[in-house]
């Protein structure tokens, strides 16, 4: 099966060091490798990276600014935890730019995008039926922001990165999400295949308010819901980074 050879540090060969380096973090908060409350320190993401300190700061200002992580006196910087009362706000905000920026993107898609995105998709298939949730919501990320990326629209790509910041993800994964996420994905680059840009944006807007629902299905937005399993996964995320 086809998959995005992608290593964290082979993943840094455009863009600038920081830039490289903060798409690298926020991979890493969204798919919950950092987990909530956990502090980040400087020396050690460095040391992962093979880069120098310098390159690390600046990509941790860039999520700070972002939401991604916030500075704490004394304790340095941390993954904030979710604001379930801020979530409402969240999610309508996700569905008015998602669906402006997949409108904006799908008309762009040349038969190579399209390739590239279900390279991920594959690998979103794969890993959940493994169920490295690490792994998967890594590969999501990707998919979804290699789209808005064709969306040309930098300044509500960067809107965007912010409310994923602060969306409580792991919790729509919950119950049987994983494969009508899978499922939902599938219809979405059908969609595309077929040179339907409205029906690839009505895709996407479902695809995002299955998960909303999923939240309220579970009860999250009441209370803490308890803690999403994982799977040791470790070969499935090898795979992922193009590591042997």
């Amino acid at each position: 099966m086809s998959q995005p050879k992608r290593t964290e540090r082979t993943a840094m060969s455009f863009k600038t060091k920081q830039d490289q380096v903060a798409d690298i973090l926020r991979e890493r908060v969204i798919s919950g490798v950092y987990g909530r409350g956990t502090k980040l320190k400087q020396s050690e993401i460095a040391e992962e990276l093979g880069v120098s300190i310098t390159p690390v700061r600046e990509a941790l200002h860039i999520l700070e600014a972002e939401g991604y992580i916030s500075g704490l006196s004394h304790r340095g910087l941390l993954v904030p935890h979710f604001v379930p009362a801020a979530t409402q706000e969240i999610f309508e905000l996700r569905l008015m730019l998602e669906r402006d920026l997949t409108a904006h993107a799908v008309p762009n898609v040349t038969p190579e995008h399209l390739a590239e995105l279900r390279s991920f998709q594959n690998v979103v298939s794969e890993i959940s039926r493994g169920r490295d949730r690490l792994a998967t919501r890594t590969a999501n990320f990707r998919f979804h922001f290699r789209l808005y990326e064709l969306a040309g629209r930098p300044q509500t790509l960067s809107f965007v990165r912010v409310l994923w910041a602060k969306y409580p993800f792991i919790y729509q994964e919950l119950g049987g999400r994983r494969m009508h996420h899978i499922e939902e994905h599938e219809r979405f680059l059908d969609r595309v295949a077929a040179g339907d840009r409205d029906g690839a944006v009505e895709a996407m807007v479902d695809h995002i308010r299955s998960g909303w629902n999923e939240l309220h299905k579970h009860g999250w937005l009441n209370g803490e819901p308890p803690a999403p399993e994982h799977g040791d996964g470790g070969e499935d995320r090898r795979k992922l980074a193009g590591v042997d």
